[in-house]
């Protein structure tokens, strides 16, 4: 049975061997209502592109300027192996809700990529020291611990496109600022609950140089992992509404139905996944995964209207549910650097993200979404070889 464990001073306290439930929890709520926010750009994009007069490269590219400040998780995260950044966690929802809720006040192409600019700064703030604390209050279970944070974030990514558009619908694009309220009083729950709660990851964090042999034996192969996934996961998560107005001209709000389905999906793969690494291995699981969902994308694309949503629910446990298991994995090879290698990770995968959204966006200018999306699907099929080069992992027997 899941413990929870309390202590008056957690600050000083050494990384626990039992699942801290109510610290867990409450970052995962954190991270939920955080997402939902981040999750406001892809909704948007076809109202953006109207107003801003601007083709799929552009636009697309907008969801890059909230990538770029991912450069900055190293950083954080190997400052968050030795110093506390509770408060980036505390903060970073009430920052990311302004930021990204006032994106219908400004009508210039340059001050959107500002706004979206300093909320990614404000994302990667969260998401450098974020789960490598839940790693730490995880104990034994790191898995589970991952899934539940991935599945916080993929349920808030499945809300955000509904509240995005619902705001639309209530105070108009110009409007959508009075959102961010909700933001700032979750902030306020995450203080009262997290203020005395250490988000330093390792009380004896070990030198750089320790890790760097570990570093290049695993960041390459998950580099390979991440760009051969490229092609697959950005189409679904950034150009899903733009596909599903322009090529199959779905009004927006099923636009933005899609991508909840999507992520809604993706909740249960979250959960599901990193759990399931835990017991049987992390190879087996992401081989399974990454065998099946370019096959699913194919038929989606391909496939009878009638099959759309199944095939999207089918989808989210699949294309999108791999990064809990991935993450378990770098915690994993890390245990003293564990903020730092999470930073690597994620920097990594936004910088990949980044430059798949604007491929994706120039070869749609050039052949159009369907295509992009059927060349996407067929380069996700390269992750299967880097498999045999990731460190093993042994099951956790119940």
């Amino acid at each position: 049975m899941d413990q929870t464990t309390t202590s008056p001073n957690l600050e000083e306290t050494a990384v626990p061997d039992t699942f801290n439930t109510g610290q867990i929890f409450t970052i995962a709520g954190g991270h939920f209502v955080h997402d939902t926010y981040s999750a406001f750009i892809a909704p948007l994009l076809p109202l953006l592109q109207e107003r801003l007069a601007t083709n799929y490269a552009l636009t697309g590219s907008l969801a890059i300027f909230s990538q770029l400040p991912s450069l900055l998780n190293p950083l954080i995260g190997y400052l968050a192996d030795r110093v506390s950044l509770r408060y980036f966690i505390i903060l970073a929802p009430g920052i990311t809700a302004t930021l990204m809720s006032s994106l219908g006040i400004v009508n210039s192409y340059f001050m959107v990529a500002l706004l979206l600019f300093a909320g990614g700064i404000s994302i990667a703030a969260f998401h450098a020291p974020a789960p490598a604390m839940i790693g730490r209050m995880a104990g034994k279970r790191v898995g589970t611990g991952m899934s539940i944070f991935m599945a916080s974030g993929e349920l808030g990514r499945t809300f955000g496109p509904i509240v995005a558009i619902a705001g639309v619908g209530w105070f108009g694009l110009e409007g959508m600022w009075r959102l961010m309220f909700v933001g700032w009083a979750v902030t306020a729950v995450l203080y009262y609950r997290l203020h005395d709660v250490s988000a330093k990851t390792s009380s004896k964090p070990a030198g750089l140089e320790e890790a760097w042999p570990e570093i290049r034996r695993v960041f390459p192969v998950l580099s390979w992992i991440m760009l051969a996934r490229m092609g697959l996961v950005v189409p679904l998560t950034t150009y899903l509404p733009l596909y599903m107005s322009d090529e199959v001209e779905a009004s927006l709000w099923l636009a933005a139905a899609a991508l909840s389905i999507l992520e809604g999906a993706g909740v249960a793969g979250a959960l599901l996944t990193g759990t399931a690494s835990d017991r049987f291995g992390r190879r087996r699981v992401l081989g399974g995964l990454f065998l099946v969902a370019p096959l699913l994308a194919l038929a989606f694309i391909y496939g009878p209207g009638w099959l759309a949503v199944p095939l999207l629910i089918a989808l989210g446990l699949t294309a999108i549910s791999p990064t809990p298991v991935i993450m378990a994995i770098v915690q994993d090879s890390f245990p003293a650097h564990r903020a730092l290698a999470n930073g690597i990770y994620i920097g990594l995968n936004f910088l990949v993200r980044g430059l798949g959204i604007w491929l994706i966006g120039v070869m749609a200018d050039r052949v159009g979404l369907t295509l992009s999306f059927v060349w996407g699907a067929l380069a996700a099929f390269l992750t299967l070889p880097a498999l045999w080069f990731l460190p093993g992992r042994t099951a956790v027997a119940k």
